[in-house]
Order: structure tokens, then C-alpha cells, then sequence
């Protein structure tokens, strides 16, 4: 049976009537009104919702948040006017709203951490890391006749990207000391037992190292790496905690493309001797030097999706600042103009202005949070853009820091992205969201 012509303007207006609600200012704040919130202690946030009706609001912890001022824990409330809300210390609550009292409308957990204040970075520094064990990076043939060549590594099912943590159970974190290994182990014919972390898993392996006729000396058939070293940006040192953040992104061996777990490691300063320009397709770097060697600045002690972090015990020269300045969660960074501190020439930071071209929301860490265009016409005018070696540079807006610059977009060196800063603030253990019923030793030291 075909419907009615009632029935079919009946669904038309129907549907006119969801779609003309869907678009309208209440509805559009119900859609934007969060399901969760961080601030600091001492921090105000406006909400709107723009209904015009009247609802109760329930704080399950007045002492944690205040709403419009109020500590009483249930009051009505006018949807219709903007209400603020205000931290009163850290801890964790829910506020919730009820139509008429009865009718459940939004429950909003409220997370309340610390105030926190860092000091931007933007200086370059030179990074050399070490790595927890023996990277394997290749595999190579060794000539062990004039007519056969082998490879014992591969012999051995030892994979590019393994981690050789022990040499027959003894820990190795250095190249120079495996020779005296393998040697032996040639010597009395004895196979190596290695102890070999491959991504998250723990294996025992079996290699007989093989004598080169050539070199005449016994080989593993394997390339191996035990450190890495390069060229990044301070992102910033939160001088309470003694901790500094820098480079937004991971490190990775540049032959496995495997991030590469943390034995230690050192930043020093560095010096920009030259830009080589970003053109579309062909990203530029900062060309630069390792400065002041001898004065190591601080200690590396994880290595993230979000970077690089460890100690440090003073604030480093060569800054724009030594004064900190707050923070910004993710939910605070909005469209629109920022500024970025970088350096492009020597050791001196300055201050460059960006745009902030789009936000995407993220409840969870993630390393993709902005995308950002240069618009410093004295940046374009240098470096073409964003070039390696900026990445880690601050972004600041409205005198907050947000962010830090991550990667350059390829076909279009002007633009690129960025991470939030709470992501790395919370790698770098400095802050930690409270857990329900718990307000003290919010921030780690």
C-alpha cells in the first residue's frame, strides 16, 4: 500500500521539525556541553546551554567545585543565563542536571588538578640517547668460505627491530663490549644465548657466531646500534617538579623505524648554524651543532609519542622567559591566532605567529591534536616553513601554553601539527588526574 498524502506530509514535517531543532542554538549547546572537564585549582569556567527552562543542578562535592558561587550541593538552576563554575581544590566530582528535578538532562565529571605553571622552552638542544639494549638494524652475509657466505643472526630467526637485552645472561647496553663476546663464543665454539625483546615479547635465542675467512674474525652476521643522537626543541621545564618536556614526538631508529626504549641518555645545548628552506615535498632542517657538550642540561628518561622527558635541575639558558606561565587543557585550545618559540639562528628563541587552522577533540592522548599554519612572514621568509629540527617548539596562545609542534605537512612545509600540552604534561609525570575520592599528591614531583 502506497501512504497517504497525509501521512507523507505528516513524515515531511516530521522531519523538518528534527532537522530545524537539530540546528537550533539550544540543541547545538546541548551537542557542545562536555561529558567531562579538567581545570586547575582556582580556575573559572562559563557553561551554557541557552534552555529556557529551569533545572536542578546536583554537585556530589561542593568542595571541590562551586557552581555561580553556590556551596550548597542541589539548587535550581535558570539554563537560559551562561553559570560559572569554580575550582576549589583538587579532587574529582560529578554535577549533574535534572529537568524539573526529575528528568536526568547531563552528568558532567569535573576533574580538578593543581595549578600548574611551566617555563616555555624553544631553545634547540642536542639529544643523544641510549638505548636499553643491542638494536638489531640489519642483517649481513659474512664470507665463511670462498664460495658460501652466511648470516648466523638470520640463522637464528633474530629479527631488523629486536632488542638484544642479554648476551648469555649477562645485561649489554654496549656495541664495543659484544665483540669480546662473540669472540669467545667463536673460540670455544660455544653458541651465544640471548635474551631478545621483540616489540612486547621476552625470547630466549640460540646463536653460533661464524669465523670470516676474509677478516679473519668471528662475525654474528647481524648490524647493530646502541645509541642515537639528533637535533630537536625544548617544549618546555616545569621548574617544581625539576622535569622538562621536549620534542612531541617520538624517537625512532632510522633503519628499523622502531621507537627506541630509553637506557639513558643526555640534552646539551646546540647551536643553528643554517636552515636548509622547506619547499613543497622536500622538508627542510635546522643545521646544527652540539654546544657547550660539557654542561649536559638533562637527563633522558622516557621516550613517547609525545616526546622526550627526564630531569632537570635548572632552567636552561638562552630562553625567552624565565618566568612561568599557566597551562591549557585540550578543551581550552580554540581556532585562531597562537605563537610559536623557536630558534633559527645561533642559540636566541623568538616569537613567531601561527594560526591554529583546526582542533580536534580528544578525550584520550593522542598524538594528532591541531593542525597549525605559519603566518610569520619573517618564519616563511627563513625557513620556508616548519623545518625537522622544530619540532618540540612551543605554541602559546592567549598567554597559555597549548601545545607543541609536531610534524610538517610534506606538500605544504607552511602547515602541520601539533600535540596538546596535557598530553605531554602527563608523560612527563607532572600531571595526573585525580582519582575519584582522591585529592592530595595530585602532582607528581
Amino acid at each position: 500500500m502506497y501512504p497517504s498524502n497525509k501521512t507523507r506530509w505528516f513524515g515531511l514535517l516530521l522531519v523538518f521539525l528534527i532537522a530545524l531543532f537539530s540546528i537550533s542554538a539550544p540543541f547545538q549547546s546541548y551537542a557542545a556541553f562536555p561529558n567531562e572537564l579538567n581545570f586547575f585549582s582556582g580556575q573559572d569556567k562559563q557553561l551554557a546551554l541557552t534552555m529556557p527552562v529551569y533545572a536542578q543542578v546536583n554537585v556530589k562535592d561542593p568542595e571541590v567545585v562551586k557552581v555561580n558561587g553556590s556551596s550548597r550541593p542541589s539548587f535550581e538552576l535558570n539554563l537560559k543565563e551562561p553559570f560559572t563554575l569554580h575550582s576549589e581544590r583538587a579532587g574529582q566530582t560529578e554535577m549533574q542536571l535534572k529537568l524539573f528535578g526529575k528528568i536526568p538532562l547531563k552528568t558532567v565529571k569535573v576533574n580538578v588538578v593543581p595549578d600548574l605553571k611551566v617555563i616555555p622552552g624553544g631553545q634547540t638542544i642536542g639529544v643523544k640517547l641510549k638505548s636499553s639494549g643491542i638494536l638489531v638494524v640489519g642483517h649481513h652475509l659474512v664470507s665463511v668460505s670462498e664460495n658460501e657466505k652466511v648470516s648466523p643472526g638470520e640463522l637464528a630467526k633474530i629479527q631488523v627491530g629486536d632488542l638484544i637485552m642479554k648476551i648469555n645472561g649477562t645485561p649489554v647496553k654496549d656495541v664495543s663490549k659484544v665483540a669480546e663476546w662473540v669472540a669467545k663464543s667463536g673460540e670455544s665454539k660455544q653458541p651465544l644465548q640471548l635474551t631478545v625483546k621483540r616489540q612486547n615479547e621476552i625470547m630466549e635465542l640460540e646463536l653460533q657466531p661464524a669465523y670470516d675467512y676474509m677478516d679473519k674474525t668471528y662475525r654474528l652476521g647481524l648490524y647493530i646500534r646502541d645509541s642515537a643522537a639528533g637535533v630537536g626543541t625544548l617544549t618546555f621545564y616545569a621548574p617544581d617538579q625539576g622535569v622538562y618536556g621536549a620534542l612531541g614526538h617520538v624517537i625512532t631508529d632510522m633503519d628499523t623505524q622502531t621507537p627506541i626504549e630509553v637506557g639513558g641518555g643526555e640534552i646539551v645545548h646546540s647551536n643553528v648554524t643554517s636552515i636548509s628552506k622547506s619547499q613543497n615535498g622536500e622538508p627542510g632542517e635546522k643545521r646544527a651543532h652540539f654546544f657547550k657538550e660539557s654542561k649536559r642540561i638533562g637527563t633522558i628518561e622516557k621516550n613517547t609519542p609525545f616526546g622526550i622527558f627526564g630531569k632537570m635541575v635548572d632552567n636552561p639558558d638562552y630562553g625567552m622567559t624565565s618566568q612561568p606561565i599557566p597551562v591549557a587543557f585540550a578543551d581550552e585550545v580554540k581556532e585562531g591566532p597562537a605563537e610559536i618559540y623557536t630558534v633559527v639562528n645561533g642559540q636566541k628563541v623568538e616569537k613567531y605567529d601561527i594560526e591554529i587552522a583546526h582542533v580536534t577533540k580528544q578525550d584520550y592522548p593522542a598524538t594528532k591534536g591541531m593542525v597549525i599554519k605559519i603566518t610569520d612572514p619573517r618564519l616563511l621568509e627563513k625557513t620556508g616553513g616548519i623545518v625537522q629540527g622544530m619540532s618540540g617548539s612551543p605554541i602559546i596562545q592567549n598567554g597559555k601554553m597549548i601545545g607543541a609542534v609536531t610534524h610538517v605537512f610534506v606538500n605544504d612545509p607552511s602547515s602541520g601539527y601539533g600535540c596538546f600540552i596535557e598530553w605531554m604534561l602527563q608523560d612527563a609525570g607532572v600531571l595526573v588526574k585525580p582519582s575519584a575520592g582522591s585529592a592530595s599528591q595530585q602532582q607528581a614531583s
